[in-house]
């Protein structure tokens, strides 16, 4: 879970430091189209599986939030400081509660409640509304943040239908082929530079998220979820280190107000066998 984070915290850093010389679109058809070849040979071993009805639909549902949650993100990355990225980013595992009570039917009992509200006094101490001024690109990743949890939302319908390479592969295509033309319309000269960082986005992302499996195959999630305020830690000192912004009290107390809270309905959920939710991953 450790390496996971770091993997993340690296795709961070990397579109931190390409900034806004592409527009986001781009950036991300070029990451995700790294990342399409990475997974051809699980594309091709599903050239003979058959899909339930409707599942389908689902699947360009998924592709077209994720769509646009990846071009926020990007938008978002390229401009905010990398742990407050990262703060915000823990809201996804308490949104997924929400959507999840509302729209599958898994309820929100008091716990739940009392979680949500807890994150969300996180959240709003990472953010400090009224205090300074919040700009696009915080709207960007809160916009970011909504949808990547609306795409897990879906991913967990899929789940019970398809194999999950196939959800993965597919989630590759579909999102590569909506960007295409966002992409092509403001589309601008890539250096080899360029192209080589966001090979290595593919690579880190797609490796973080092997290592967030393998994680969670190896430990319960009451186990391994407190372990994400690494993440943050990390991206703290990556953006200190590597881009000289000042680790702000407030981004790290209030995302660790998050993680507690998540890790807190996670550990009792787990205790009384209730479905529980994953640690947020970056989409990307």
């Amino acid at each position: 879970m450790a390496a996971s984070g770091l993997a993340f915290v690296g795709v961070n850093g990397i579109v931190r430091h390409l900034g806004t010389d592409l527009p986001a679109a781009q950036s991300a058809f070029i990451r995700f189209g790294f990342g399409l070849l990475i997974l051809m040979p699980a594309l091709w071993s599903l050239r003979a599986t058959r899909f339930p009805t409707g599942t389908w639909r689902m699947i360009l549902w998924r592709g077209a939030l994720h769509v646009a949650a990846v071009v926020f993100w990007f938008h978002a990355m390229a401009r905010v400081p990398v742990a407050e990225m990262a703060a915000i980013g823990f809201l996804g595992p308490v949104l997924v509660l929400v959507i999840g009570g509302l729209l599958l039917g898994e309820g929100l009992g008091a716990r739940r409640v009392v979680t949500v509200v807890v994150a969300v006094v996180g959240g709003l101490i990472v953010l400090r509304p009224g205090l300074r001024e919040l700009g696009l690109a915080h709207l960007s990743q809160l916009a970011a943040t909504v949808l990547f949890a609306s795409s897990y939302i879906l991913a967990k319908r899929l789940s019970v239908l398809v194999p999950a390479s196939a959800i993965v592969a597919l989630l590759s295509v579909t999102v590569t082929l909506g960007l295409l033309p966002l992409a092509l319309a403001d589309w601008r000269p890539v250096r080899p530079d360029q192209l080589y960082w966001l090979l290595a986005v593919a690579v880190l992302a797609t490796a973080g998220h092997y290592a967030m499996a393998r994680a969670f195959q190896a430990a319960p999630l009451a186990v391994t979820q407190p372990v994400t305020f690494l993440q943050l830690v990390w991206a703290a000192l990556l953006g200190a280190i590597a881009f000289g912004e000042p680790v702000e009290p407030w981004v790290i107390g209030g995302g660790a107000i998050i993680i507690l809270s998540i890790s807190a309905n996670t550990w009792a959920e787990g205790r009384r066998g209730g479905k529980v939710t994953a640690a947020a991953t970056e989409g990307i």
